[in-house]
């Protein structure tokens, strides 16, 4: 049967159209189902906690549950690299943190490249890191400790959680931007840091403030610094160090990725999601708890971010010579 060659025309149109107008639907209806919720850490960490609770208001906001799946191993890496091979459908995201922009250059060679291979959905929280003393060194603000540090040069010992975490690279920056001169000490994690700092077998170390609020708040340990561009609402007695070391930041910093080729409109639905969630009052307040601000972004601007990010302490992890381990 021949076709009138306007009716032709108006079916033509119409499958061509569908495709898009199938991508319309899908990310119509999403989420449809569970949103897994990859962090490459494990159970009970700062970045599983972290999850866990904006989970919760994403669950309410979405009417799905957003289901947390700890994959750990390689300094978050294994994790990763499984959240970007999953399929882009907008039902496998990624935790986002430091480490990410840390491993670009820390690791010789990854089975991804996470600005590459990922699409940026949404800024979570920041939180600071703090640099602790023993009290039994003789300092009593970031400004003794500089001076102490080059008066006696190799004999501080400067502990985290291990190499290449944020809390070390503080210390590398730290070190870079003064010249003074500690020997990091690697741990099996901040809470064994702690220990050996307590028992005077390190002088110093960073890690999250969530880490050491406890122990800086019941006098066990002398808050130095806190890592963030200004004083945090937790401990505003504290100075920030770029107060004496002009241009020192390190923030910590959370967010949200998804596999490259996840539908823009996904994307979109989101990001508006996790920032009406972040403006919640009592999620606030539970932020705030954590040592933490809320962080709203655009994809763009938490992209922009984690570009930063990288090429900050890939300069710092170079100058250094560190070598993942």
């Amino acid at each position: 049967m021949k076709l009138p060659r306007r009716r032709f025309l108006h079916l033509a149109g119409g499958a061509a159209a569908l495709p898009a107008l199938s991508r319309f639907a899908r990310a119509e209806a999403w989420p449809s189902r569970p949103v897994r919720w990859i962090v490459a850490f494990a159970a009970g960490g700062p970045n599983d906690t972290t999850a866990r609770l904006i989970g919760q208001y994403l669950s309410d906001h979405f009417g799905q549950q957003f289901v947390i799946e700890n994959r750990t191993g390689a300094g978050g890496n294994v994790g990763m690299e499984f959240a970007l091979n999953a399929a882009p459908d907008g039902y496998t995201i990624a935790f986002v943190g430091p480490n990410n922009a840390i491993s670009a250059t820390l690791y010789q060679k990854l089975p991804f490249d996470f600005i590459r291979d990922s699409v940026p959905i949404a800024g979570t929280m920041q939180l600071t890191n703090v640099l602790v003393a023993n009290l039994a060194l003789p300092v009593d603000n970031l400004t003794e400790f500089i001076a102490y540090a080059k008066a006696n040069t190799g004999k501080i010992n400067f502990g985290s959680g291990g190499v290449g975490t944020s809390p070390h690279l503080c210390g590398e920056l730290l070190k870079a931007m003064t010249g003074i001169n500690m020997l990091h000490v690697p741990y099996r994690g901040s809470a064994l840091a702690g220990v050996d700092l307590l028992a005077g077998q390190l002088q110093v170390m960073f890690d999250n403030l969530p880490g050491q609020i406890g122990n800086i708040k019941t006098g066990k340990v002398r808050a130095l610094g806190v890592s963030a561009a200004k004083r945090v609402a937790p401990l505003p007695s504290v100075p920030a160090i770029g107060e004496v070391v002009p241009g020192y930041e390190a923030s910590v910093w959370y967010g949200i990725a998804a596999p490259k080729g996840t539908q823009a409109e996904i994307v979109d639905r989101l990001n508006r999601g996790v920032n009406t969630v972040l403006a919640d009052p009592t999620l606030k307040a539970r932020i705030e708890q954590l040592g933490g601000e809320p962080m709203p972004m655009t994809p763009a601007e938490f992209g922009q971010l984690v570009a930063r990010e990288t090429a900050k302490w890939g300069k710092v992890i170079n100058d250094a010579g560190i070598k993942a381990v």
